[in-house]
């Protein structure tokens, strides 16, 4: 599975109809559909599609049509992204009407099209699951934790520091089994 850590934008043209796709990591979602109606006024039509991984590795999936011809435009979108196998990443495609009717067939075309050559100019990396550990450990021993996460590509997201230090550590599962597997007489996990 692949995912992004940014926004990217393109824009596909079909007979005076503009399609500006928009491919944003899932987070990003609902304030990226918001500002984009604001932005976009005049625009006819905000066709969406996202896929992410819930708290319990299951894939969520969801798209919709905004007023197209039912089926012609999200569930399209979402193919493309189920195709290139993205996670935790949504597609928001802006439509102007250009005055031609476009059929059911020219509108799955124009979204599919508009979709991947969004993706083509995305930046797209390799998706690892996260987990989130909480670690006890003497205060000595800081300098040597420190170093280890550092080389591990372990994310310190807290420390606190009473009786001992307690950190919270996030990363890939196996980095987080490589640092544990050294540091097993350091550090406790709580």
């Amino acid at each position: 599975m692949q995912t992004l850590k940014e926004e990217f934008t393109t824009t596909l043209e079909v007979k005076q109809s503009k399609f500006i796709a928009h491919l944003i990591p899932y987070e990003h979602y609902e304030i990226k559909l918001q500002n984009l109606k604001q932005e976009h006024p005049k625009a006819r039509h905000f066709v969406t599609a996202y896929r992410y991984l819930n708290e319990f590795s299951q894939v969520v999936e969801h798209s919709s049509d905004d007023g197209e011809p039912k089926g012609t435009s999200g569930k399209p979108s979402l193919m493309v992204l189920q195709g290139q196998e993205l996670i935790n990443a949504a597609v928001i495609v802006v439509r102007y009407f250009g005055g031609t009717k476009l059929g059911t067939g020219g509108l799955v075309r124009a979204y599919s099209d508009a979709v991947n050559l969004v993706i083509e100019e995305a930046e797209l990396s390799l998706y690892k699951e996260e987990s989130i550990k909480e670690i006890i450990f003497d205060y000595s021993d800081i300098r040597m934790v420190e170093y280890e996460c550092d080389t591990n590509g372990i994310m310190i997201v807290e420390k606190l520091f009473e009786d001992k230090a307690h950190y919270t550590l996030q990363a890939p599962k196996e980095n987080l089994t490589a640092f544990f597997k050294k540091m097993k007489r350091v550090v406790g996990i709580i």
